[in-house]
Order: structure tokens, then C-alpha cells, then sequence
């Protein structure tokens, strides 16, 4: 048998540890996002108005959200990578440093008026982006199958704390920026540097042991010594399904949600509506997005993952409506389109994940869910930058009426799931 540090073959011999360090990384986790989630919320409250703001022109409003959504698919593919080989740690550190230097960029863009640097910014801010969703996993590696979903949830419901307070600070920071000579859109990311570094700080400093490591070494251990390892129950082909439909959850979700929430600021600033209230129509999205994750982390483990997937599909499609026939003057109505939108998000970012996590063993699970993220990533970018276009050549109320009939392809792939794999001889010839 390989021989592990004493400190290390401590945690594995002992499962008391184990769920001390479970705790303690979850702990470390909600921290960091509280710092991430406020860093995250500069870019998808001002990120296109200030892109329209240096642009001249709203068709490619969705541009910004395009390029941070690219820049955290890049992060997300070497965030994995690095924690799939040396842990979490620091990669997710990296990935939040990352973050801080492209809001940083940002600034300087914005007082520059330079559109190239502030594609290119974006681009590197969509690092943090990335990291801050990223870190949701690890609250799970040490976590028992049914506790899964309600790590998860721990961790993004302690984003909201950040997340919203973002938005809402949109105004002061305006005011702050423009009181040093920086723009007032730019002042969001004021905020978003010295968020994304304080998150990165926490990582580097305080996730010791590694809770990625740790579970890889009980792995590694109880496959050597022929006990069951804790892992999903279920037939390799049904794990597949679970990856396959975790994957596709996440990514339609983030398409619908990314391409309506990008282009609502803009649609909002057309109809008279100021920053203040883009804001708050901004902030009470993003609470939906993360608030709600206790009690959809406890629905997700007790009715199930597919149950909770649909239902994703179904809160979209009401979003879509809501927003396509909403009055422009009103804010009340855009308000509750925005709130369905996150709380959709939410259950399918939750399923999702559960999913993914089900499915994969922890030799594997971090390279596994950094490649999923980068198709989320990608979908974020495309729903992102399509919804300019779809909006300045139709209207908003098309393209929330896309958006929700586009969650309803939920349903079949979450039916298809359930189906019963054929059965099969010996040599792998399909049974009749």
C-alpha cells in the first residue's frame, strides 16, 4: 500500500476528521463567496452599459457578458485541470486573483476610453466569475451522498450576501468613482477587485488540508483494501446519464438565464428606467439565484434531482412570459420576471451539480466538473452575446419568449433519463 504523510493517513483513517474537515472546507467555501458573489455582480450590472456607453451602439451590448463568460471557460478548463492534479487550493486562489486584475483593467479602460482593453479585461474578470461558481464544489468533497445538494447550497446561498450588495451599491460607487476621476460605471469594479482578492486570500490562506486531496487519499485507500468507496449507487450506464443530463441542466439554464438578465439593463435604460433601479431589478435576480439554495438543496436531496429539473425548466418558461409581457414602465413586473429567472437558475444550477457530482468518483471529479463548467461557460458566452443581436433585430419581449421556450428542452432530456437502459448479454449484444 502507498504510504501517505501521517497527517494525511490520519484524515483517512478517521472518519470523525473526515467530517471536521468537511465542515471546516464548507466553512472556508461560504467565506469566500460571500467576497466572490460581490465581485461577480459589477460585471452583469454595468457590464453592458458601459460597453454601449464606449460603443456608441447597443448591438453588441452583449459583448461584455460574451468575453467574461469566454474568459471564465478558459478558467474554468485550467481551474480544473490544476485542482484535478494538486488540489483545489490554488487554483481556485489563482482563479479569484485572476478576477481582480480584469476588474482592475476594466478601470483603467474606462478611464481611458479603450474599448480593446476593456474587452480584453473583461475577458481576464471573467476569471473570477468563473472561480467564484467553481468553488462550489469544493464544500463537496468530503460531503456523503445526501448531503451533497445542501453543501452546495450552503456555499451559493452565502453568495447572495455579496451578490446582491453589489448592485445595489451601484450609485455610490458611480459617485465614489467619479469623485477620484474615474467614470461611474466603472465603479462597480472598484468594488469587484478588492472583492475578488479578498476571496482569493481566503483560499490560499485557510484551505489546509486540502479537502480535494483528502478525498482522493480515502478513495485511493479503500479501493486498495476492496471496500466500497462512496460513490453513487447505480450501474455505470445510469451514472453516464447522470453526467450527460447534469451537463445539458446546467448549460440550458445558464443560456436562458445569461441571454434575458444581459439584455434587461439595456431594455430597462430604453424606457426611462435609471441606474438605481436597474440595480434593484439586478440585485433581487441575483438573490434569487442564490438565496433560495437552502431550501432547494433539501428539495434536491429528498425529491430528487430530476424532479427538481424539471421544475427548473418550468420556473424559465415562466420568466419568459413574464418578462416578454411585462409593461416597460413597469418595474414591479420586471422585478418578478428577473426573480423567476434566478430561482430557475437555481434549481438547475443545484440538480446539476448534484448530478455531476453523483456521477463522478474523486480520482476523476475535478478534471470532470472543469470541463462541464467550460461548456457552461461556453453556453453563458453564446447566450450572452446572441441576446444583443436577437434584441436590437426583434425586441426583448422575442427574446425572453426564446429564452423560456428554449428551458422547456429540459423535459425530454430529464424524461430520457429516466428511461431503463436495455438489458444486454455478456459479450454487450443488446437483449430483446
Amino acid at each position: 500500500m502507498r504510504h501517505e504523510p501521517r497527517s494525511m493517513q490520519e484524515y483517512v483513517d478517521s472518519p470523525s476528521m473526515q467530517h471536521k474537515l468537511f465542515k471546516r472546507s464548507l466553512l472556508i467555501v461560504i467565506l469566500s463567496q460571500i467576497f466572490g458573489g460581490a465581485g461577480l455582480a459589477a460585471g452583469v450590472t454595468v457590464g453592458a452599459l458601459l460597453a454601449q456607453d464606449m460603443l456608441g451602439t447597443e448591438s453588441y451590448a452583449g459583448m461584455p457578458t460574451a468575453l467574461f463568460t469566454l474568459g471564465s471557460a478558459l478558467a474554468a478548463f485550467l481551474v480544473g485541470r490544476h485542482s484535478q492534479r494538486h488540489g483545489r487550493r490554488l487554483g481556485l486562489a489563482a482563479g479569484f486573483f485572476a478576477g481582480g486584475i480584469g476588474a482592475i483593467g476594466v478601470i483603467i479602460a474606462a478611464m481611458n476610453e479603450s474599448i480593446v482593453l476593456l474587452f480584453l479585461s473583461l475577458f481576464v474578470y471573467g476569471a473570477g466569475t468563473s472561480t467564484n461558481l467553481q468553488a462550489r464544489y469544493a464544500g463537496t468533497d468530503l460531503a456523503k451522498p445526501d448531503q451533497r445538494a445542501k453543501a452546495i447550497s450552503f456555499a451559493m446561498v452565502s453568495t447572495t450576501l455579496g451578490a446582491v450588495a453589489g448592485p445595489n451599491l451601484v450609485d455610490a460607487m458611480g459617485r465614489f468613482a467619479t469623485s477620484v476621476g474615474i467614470p461611474a460605471l466603472a465603479g462597480p469594479f472598484i468594488f469587484a477587485a478588492v472583492a475578488f482578492i479578498l476571496a482569493g486570500f481566503v483560499f490560499y490562506l485557510f484551505l489546509r488540508p486540502d479537502p480535494s486531496v483528502v478525498a482522493k487519499a480515502i478513495y485511493e485507500a479503500r479501493s486498495e483494501q476492496g471496500l466500497p468507496a462512496e460513490a453513487t449507487p447505480g450501474t455505470p450506464m445510469r451514472n453516464n446519464r447522470n453526467l450527460i443530463v447534469g451537463a445539458a441542466v446546467m448549460i440550458l439554464t445558464q443560456i436562458v438565464m445569461v441571454a434575458i438578465m444581459t439584455m434587461t439593463p439595456i431594455h430597462m435604460k430604453h424606457h426611462g428606467h435609471g441606474l438605481g433601479d436597474v440595480g434593484l431589478v439586478i440585485s433581487i435576480h441575483i438573490g434569487f439565484m442564490f438565496l433560495p439554495s437552502l431550501l432547494t438543496g433539501v428539495l434536491v436531496d429528498k425529491i430528487g434531482r430530476t424532479t427538481m429539473s424539471i421544475a427548473s425548466g418550468a420556473v424559465l418558461l415562466a420568466a419568459g412570459i413574464v418578462a416578454a409581457l411585462a409593461p416597460a414602465d413597469s418595474l414591479f413586473v420586471l422585478i418578478v420576471a428577473l426573480a423567476l429567472l434566478g430561482l430557475g437558475w437555481n434549481l438547475g444550477l443545484i440538480s446539476g451539480t448534484a448530478l455531476i457530482v453523483d456521477a463522478t468518483d474523486p480520482i476523476t471529479r475535478a478534471r470532470t466538473q472543469g470541463t462541464i463548467d467550460v461548456l457552461i461557460a461556453l453556453a453563458g458566452a453564446s447566450g450572452g452575446a446572441l441576446s444583443g443581436m436577437v434584441a436590437a433585430y426583434s425586441s426583448y419581449a422575442a427574446l425572453s419568449l426564446a429564452g423560456g421556450g428554449l428551458a422547456l428542452l429540459l423535459v425530454p432530456v430529464v424524461l430520457w433519463s429516466r428511461r431503463k437502459p436495455k438489458p444486454v448479454s455478456p459479450d454487450g449484444i443488446p437483449l430483446n
